[in-house]
């Protein structure tokens, strides 16, 4: 009996320490000791796929919107039984255990790929840097499962959706709202630049490429499209080493576009070399469109060849669109004409400052552009170019304010030795030649001034000035007619202008009464500008013209005050084309530079009754 009862009390005990095991190992769904996992590359949840399924009625943990359940199909009967690594079927990790082992605590933003058990599971099998501890204010640990505003997987996949259908500003937005939960995680950060491209935001989607590769160094994708990127930005060997990374090669076409792109920056590059202008403008035209359509590199090469081409509206505008791009860390170590790319344009901007007169601004460009490339010999040698030119200019002023003219004229020429498309110094030197009375010498500079810098208002003051001083009242007209336009309500140069047309009408009514040959277009426009004009457009070899030209000129002996003109239209296409002439002969009668009469033929008869009567010039 008594070995009976020390059996049966010996089974009591172990039947006791076993249930006290057993629940040592249960936890209910709030317990504070329980971090819920559930990452949807855990290969926890492969291998306890094929033993759990899904339950209607048990409770679940749910992570990136996937549920697993912790529930058989038949109750809700709770597992207890715990697998190597803590955790449990459920996607639970049991955390408090007596025998749990040490843990490091790694540094912000370090990664352990393939580890699990601990932490939060990223996408990739790597594991985050910070790790989360039982009971910490988190969706992991909070036992409730998160929505899919909160879920990154979640939101990337919408965005994907509506990226499809062309709404890039929505699809950025929601890839913004994943990359806020979980940055770091390249594949977010690719998409990102998926929808900025789709923006036409290039800049930006190249930063986001470039921080998608350092996450994730071998993402392929990620290489691609910043390789695509960088071939829309004219940066033609840093687009070669994307596109070919990790052994991939681009499809025919983005090849295609590659090697012309190449081919047509190379050939702007010499053209550069040669200072063939409009080659070189030929060629950067042709490498925009070609793919590198978002240069600025391309862009500042453009508003080079307009300046030196002498269309300085063309060059601002173009300089401006290339100033309109922030510069990529890929972007700031890419070469263009032998320069760093970024100081290039502030070398071609510090070029137009410099021809609109604006000293300061260019100095402090080229200026900008050698703090970026020092090594450059072009940027530093423009610098101090543009120092001596600065220089010069100043002593010029100095000695002009003290009335000292000719040696003002010396400073000013030794500036343009230095730079000579700069129109400020020759405006400043035409204006002491005026005060010196040479006329001839200010009309010059002033025309030069007007060469590369067409709009520069007190270039053209200085140069009707001078004409006004050697009689030449037809081209005076012409400056004040401008000028007018640009100034209506100057009395100077209204005043001076009524002055040079009595002065044209006078000096057409003492004229010899013959009828002049014009082949120049200004000089015609200019000749018709003010007073009544007949032009006779016809082929001057052409015998049948001969008689013509005699009626003409028995017209222009009777009605001296009336400009008699002749055109060849062959010789003189540019008269042609801009007055739409198309048969001839044709006469045209102009009352202050309007056309009143257009005939295609015309008797003597009629030619002068059309005088008398449209020009009201009566016959002397």
């Amino acid at each position: 009996m008594s070995g009976s009862k020390k059996k049966s009390d010996s089974e009591k005990g172990s039947s006791s320490l076993a249930d006290q095991m057993k629940n040592s190992m249960r936890f209910e769904e709030d317990d504070p000791r329980v971090l819920r996992l559930g990452s949807p590359v855990s290969t926890l949840r492969s291998r306890m796929s094929s033993s759990n399924t899904r339950s209607t009625s048990g409770s679940s943990a749910s992570v990136s919107g996937r549920n697993v359940s912790s529930s058989t199909s038949s109750g809700s009967r709770k597992i207890k039984i715990v697998p190597a690594g803590n955790i449990c079927p459920s996607g639970n990790v049991i955390t408090g255990m007596r025998c749990k082992p040490e843990r490091t605590v790694l540094s912000d933003n370090e990664m352990i790929p393939g580890m699990y058990g601990y932490g939060s599971i990223m996408p990739g099998g790597a594991m985050s840097k910070t790790r989360r501890v039982a009971g910490s204010a988190s969706p992991e640990s909070s036992g409730v499962a998160s929505s899919s505003n909160d879920n990154p997987e979640e939101l990337n996949t919408k965005a994907n959706e509506i990226y499809k259908k062309g709404n890039f500003a929505e699809a950025l937005s929601l890839y913004d709202k994943a990359i806020a939960i979980f940055p770091g995680d390249g594949r977010f950060h690719c998409n990102r630049a998926a929808a900025l491209m789709g923006l036409k935001r290039i800049m930006e989607a190249v930063k986001e490429c470039e921080e998608a590769i350092r996450l994730s160094p071998t993402y392929v994708r990620a290489h691609q499209r910043l390789g695509s990127l960088l071939l829309c930005l004219g940066q033609v060997e840093n687009a070669r080493e994307q596109l070919f990374s990790l052994g991939q090669k681009p499809d025919q076409a983005t090849l295609q576009k590659l090697q012309a792109v190449a081919e047509h920056i190379s050939k702007c590059t010499d053209a550069r070399r040669l200072e063939d202008w409009t080659t070189m403008l030929k060629e950067a035209e042709a490498a925009t469109t070609s793919g590198a359509d978002a240069s600025p590199q391309l862009f500042a090469c453009q508003a080079e060849a307009h300046l030196k081409l002498h269309q300085l509206k063309d060059a601002e505008l173009w300089i401006y669109k290339a100033r309109m791009y922030e510069p990529s860390a890929t972007a700031c170590q890419s070469k263009f004409f032998g320069m760093l790319s970024e100081a290039y344009i502030f070398f071609v901007q510090a070029q137009i400052d410099s021809t609109l007169g604006k000293f300061d601004d260019a100095c402090t460009a080229i200026e900008r552009a050698a703090r970026i490339d020092l090594q450059s010999a072009e940027v530093t040698g423009k610098l101090k170019n543009m120092r001596l030119v600065g220089k010069a200019r100043t002593i010029g002023n100095e000695h002009y304010r003290s009335k000292r003219y000719e040696q003002a004229c010396t400073a000013y020429g030794e500036g343009l030795l230095l730079d000579s498309s700069n129109s400020v110094l020759y405006n400043n030197r035409a204006n002491c030649w005026f005060k010196l009375g040479e006329w001839e010498k200010s009309l010059a500079d002033s025309n030069r001034a007007l060469l590369f810098r067409p709009q520069y208002t007190k270039a053209l003051f200085q140069k009707a000035a001078s004409n006004i001083k050697l009689e030449r009242w037809a081209d005076a007209v012409r400056d004040y007619e401008i000028l007018r336009q640009e100034l209506p309500n100057n009395e100077e140069v209204a005043e001076n202008l009524s002055h040079a047309q009595a002065e044209l009408r006078k000096s057409r009514r003492e004229g010899n009464g013959k009828v002049e040959l014009v082949s120049d277009l200004e000089k015609f426009r200019a000749a018709i500008a003010s007073g009544a004009s007949v032009v006779h457009f016809d082929e001057l070899s052409n015998p049948e013209c001969t008689w013509m030209s005699y009626v003409m000129d028995t017209l222009s002996a009777k009605y001296r005050s009336v400009t008699f003109l002749k055109v060849d239209v062959k010789q003189s296409p540019a008269i042609a084309t801009a007055e739409k002439i198309t048969v001839v002969p044709r006469f045209k009668l102009y009352k202050d530079g309007s056309r009143v009469v257009d005939t295609v033929t015309a008797t003597p008869d009629l030619l002068e009754f059309l005088i008398k009567n449209t020009l009201f010039y009566p016959p002397i």
